[in-house]
């Protein structure tokens, strides 16, 4: 809704205004607890200050959407958790009626992303958990996407870094839990389309791998029955900390370790997408949905 909209408010003589039950104040005002029914559809219920949203309240839109919080001057403002049409739900701080602060996001398929947030965007500091396969990403975040220092959690290892654009870029390494690393860089290659195809160029990231070394660690990480599958691999890692190993062991070693690979690449490459978050700002926000519309606008349902 626009601003002229907002602060021009609505005449009680009108026929707009929907249905009222509540407390008022002198100046005949919706003030303290009140209920409402917008003419879309949609309801509030909570606290009034001076015909505004004001306090702790409820809005249900009509399409199934609700937000469950603080607000202040009819914008979401303060804690709050907001349900969406697809599943996905926001709870955490809001400011002028977006996403900005700390909270968290759990996503249709069960993705979480607990941190900071700006503009409605994942900014600052912030983990995102994918629940298919328990992965994680911990680090930093701008405008929605990795960007920084941070790192990749498997089930066996993790990737520490810097990232760009959501992907790694540059100098990396692959930390195992048998204490080890392979050290390397992320390098971007892009290929361009066909002459006669509008199609962007195709960008991929490809592993450099350098060195192994051993890792000092002042609580070794376990060995999982998984990778300590024969009393040969453990003996292997020995020898290769010992640097003791002939050429075809290290080769060995090394598949046994999961570095190895057709682009010598370890598995589970970095390629997975954080999920979309819906922006908030529902009034300009395109339809992501397949079913279902993006939360409207809330309707002002001030008096004058």
């Amino acid at each position: 809704m626009a601003d002229d909209e907002e602060e021009m408010g609505e005449e009680e003589n009108t026929n707009n205004l929907g249905t009222y039950e509540g407390e008022r104040n002198e100046n005949n005002e919706r003030h303290g607890f009140g209920k409402a029914k917008l003419p879309n559809g949609d309801t509030y219920e909570g606290q009034y200050q001076n015909g505004k949203r004001y306090g702790t309240g409820t809005y249900r839109f009509l399409n199934g959407a609700r937000y469950i919080g603080d607000y202040m001057k009819n914008k979401r403002h303060g804690q709050g958790t907001f349900h969406y049409p697809d599943g996905s739900k926001y709870e955490g701080e809001w400011n002028d009626n977006v996403r900005e602060g700390h909270g968290t996001y759990t996503y249709p398929n069960n993705d979480t992303y607990v941190g900071e947030w700006k503009n409605h965007q994942r900014h600052g500091k912030g983990t995102y958990t994918y629940a298919a396969t328990k992965a994680q990403y911990i680090g930093t975040w701008n405008n929605g996407k990795r960007q920084g220092p941070g790192e990749m959690q498997f089930a066996h290892y993790k990737y520490v870094g810097r990232f760009h654009d959501n992907y790694p870029k540059g100098k990396g390494k692959f930390v195992f839990k048998n204490g080890y690393q392979q050290n390397g860089e992320y390098h971007i290659t892009s290929t361009a389309a066909d002459d006669d195809s509008d199609a962007p160029p195709q960008v991929q990231y490809k592993w450099i791998a350098h060195d192994v070394t051993a890792v000092e660690q002042e609580q070794p990480y376990d060995l999982d029955d998984e990778q300590a599958e024969t009393d040969r691999t453990q003996e292997l890692i020995n020898k290769f900390k010992k640097k003791q190993l002939t050429n075809q062991e290290e080769h060995d070693t090394l598949q046994r370790m999961h570095i190895l690979s057709d682009n010598n690449t370890p598995e589970n490459p970095l390629n997975n997408e954080p999920g979309e978050t819906f922006d908030g700002n529902e009034d300009i926000d395109e339809n992501r949905q397949e079913n279902g519309e993006i939360p409207g606008d809330e309707e002002f349902d001030e008096e004058q």
